[in-house]
């Protein structure tokens, strides 16, 4: 690489991690303000508050990245362009396109580690995020189906139970029937099921097994019982913002069993699995545009590039918001909704691109 390369590729990563270590912080002020109260209300440990503030910086870095992205290019880009260094890198006779190199590069090294944090990290930092929020700030708000849970494991299996306790793992009034094709074979009544999580069995009171043959029907009570279930309690109501918390793999198998149970939520789970890839995407689309917008001097200075590109970030946002919700609640296509955006900017980039060019 040259001088060039080296010179644009540090300022871009450098303004880059200022961005996250100027705006995190500030994230960090405002929301301890704002939950202050309730932490000392209910006597959160300062482990626990440590852990959440982990936890948030992770989150909130992948939340917003690429609008730290967006804004940083902008800036340093903006700076380039009012000391009129730009003019002289293209009076040298480089051309556009091989001014744009460095940016790619740098592209490249931050939407690896989008990746990488949308991946694996974000997952994890989320869990712990909500986890904390719904355990001390949001005590008693409803996040999984605990009434009348009727969810279908597989092909041949469904369940039902009319109240399920999350924390004790227990469910009341259980009911499971299994099917050969469009013939039900048998099923299982029981006043609760509780499962053990140490021999991962499960624990039926007032057992009732009711068996159907073309011979007669046949009856089997037990008072207790303990048996096996290829199910896991607790995963047949997931939490609202389950999907945030698995890793892609994970997420990806999750998908794939709710789609067999015929989940209704399929469209909120996928719209998070697509987002991991088209995060690190959008990094190369917003870093064109802002590199298209800001390489020009003009009159206004940086104020004018910075408050253009707040203005197409915030659009950008908007969409991404916007369609997601549509895909979550709605019959709306999640790829497409997830994807929508970068199409619409990534056209908006080559035509900026083109321009500025010239």
């Amino acid at each position: 690489m040259k001088i060039l390369d080296w010179y644009i590729l540090k300022r871009y990563l450098a303004t880059f991690f200022m961005m996250l270590l100027l705006f995190i912080p500030i994230g960090i002020v405002v929301n301890l303000a704002e939950k202050i109260g309730k932490i000392l209300e209910n006597n959160v440990p300062f482990p626990a508050v440590a852990k959440y503030y982990l936890d948030f910086t992770i989150y909130f870095a992948n939340l917003l990245f690429p609008l730290f992205l967006f804004l940083s290019v902008i800036w340093f880009t903006s700076k380039l362009a009012n000391n009129t260094e730009i003019v002289a890198f293209l009076s040298s006779g480089v051309s556009f396109y091989r001014f744009l190199r460095p940016y790619f590069i740098g592209a490249s090294i931050v939407s690896l580690l989008a990746l990488v944090l949308g991946m694996y990290l974000a997952p994890n930092a989320s869990k712990g995020f909500n986890e904390f929020k719904y355990t001390y700030l949001k005590k008693g708000v409803k996040v999984q189906q605990t009434q009348n849970v009727f969810r279908q494991i597989n092909s041949n299996d469904i369940i039902y139970v009319s109240a399920f306790n999350p924390r004790t793992k227990v469910g009341q009034n259980f009911t499971f029937e299994h099917f050969n094709g469009n013939r039900l074979e048998y099923k299982i009544f029981s006043n609760n099921i509780r499962y053990i999580e140490k021999d991962t069995s499960y624990l039926l009171t007032n057992y009732f097994k009711r068996t159907y043959t073309e011979d007669g029907d046949y009856f089997q009570t037990e008072r207790r019982k303990d048996t096996l279930f290829a199910f896991d309690l607790e995963d047949l109501t997931p939490v609202e913002y389950i999907a945030e918390t698995l890793p892609y793999i994970q997420l990806s198998n999750f998908i794939d069993k709710e789609k067999s149970r015929g989940s209704s939520n399929i469209g909120r789970y996928e719209v998070v699995l697509y987002r991991k890839w088209s995060l690190p995407v959008s990094v190369f689309i917003l870093t064109i545009i802002a590199v298209s917008v800001s390489s020009i001097k003009r009159r206004g200075g940086m104020g004018v590039n910075l408050a253009f590109g707040i203005g197409i970030a915030m659009i950008y946002v908007f969409f991404d918001k916007v369609f997601g919700v549509m895909a979550e609640q709605s019959d709306f296509p999640p790829l497409v909704a997830v994807w929508f955006p970068n199409v619409i900017f990534g056209i908006l980039s080559i035509y900026l691109l083109f321009n500025a060019k010239r």
